[in-house]
């Protein structure tokens, strides 16, 4: 066999000057050992079952929303915890390792405790969600308005009624406010089809 060959199983083999027009518009794979040109470079990135819908539903969707609310309120909380840090140990005239240690401390709880409660709000908003969605058998903007009003009384509700009525509304102007951001998308993204 030649050396070729054994270092490109799956190459046709070619004239020399072809190969050199082939394998210089399309590379070969250093890692598989493949021509890529024989793939297809266009197919759909998850496989559905016929009828199906195209896009991932509310429980998919849970947990990465959840995952990301708790690794953005640990970042934000840890900013917190470094700002407060520096100006409580500045306040007490804190040095060396000690002052080390307390800004750890400060960045720890603060992060922790942020991204607790983001977690948890958007723990209830993915259940609440995926609730409605079972039981209205749709998914659409009441879903997300309902889920995030939702969302403010639960996480509220232990705090007494005005606090609970309190959190219901911001609930509610914040899912209210997404669902108008998404309407105004879609409508460009319809306005923008119409010209082409």
């Amino acid at each position: 066999m030649s050396d070729d060959f054994l270092n490109k199983p799956f190459a046709i083999p070619l004239a020399p000057t072809e190969a050199a027009k082939t394998f210089s518009s399309a590379p070969v794979s250093p890692y598989l050992n493949y021509d890529s040109r024989y793939l297809q470079q266009a197919q759909p990135e998850f496989i559905f079952p016929e009828g199906a819908n195209k896009q991932r539903g509310r429980f998919e969707l849970a947990f990465s929303q959840i995952g990301t609310s708790v690794m953005i309120g640990g970042g934000i909380g840890g900013m917190a915890g470094v700002y407060n840090g520096i100006k409580v140990t500045k306040a007490l005239e804190q040095t060396g390792k000690l002052r080390r240690t307390q800004l750890i401390n400060h960045v720890m709880k603060q992060g922790s405790g942020t991204a607790n409660t983001l977690g948890t709000l958007a723990v209830l908003y993915s259940a609440c969600g995926v609730l409605l969605q079972f039981v209205r058998g749709e998914d659409d903007y009441i879903n997300t308005v309902i889920a995030g009003s939702a969302t403010g009384l639960l996480y509220k509700s232990t705090a007494g009624l005005r606090r609970c009525t309190f959190g219901g509304a911001i609930g509610l102007g914040i899912s209210s406010l997404y669902c108008l951001y998404l309407l105004a998308q879609e409508n460009s993204s319809n306005s923008s089809h119409k010209l082409q």
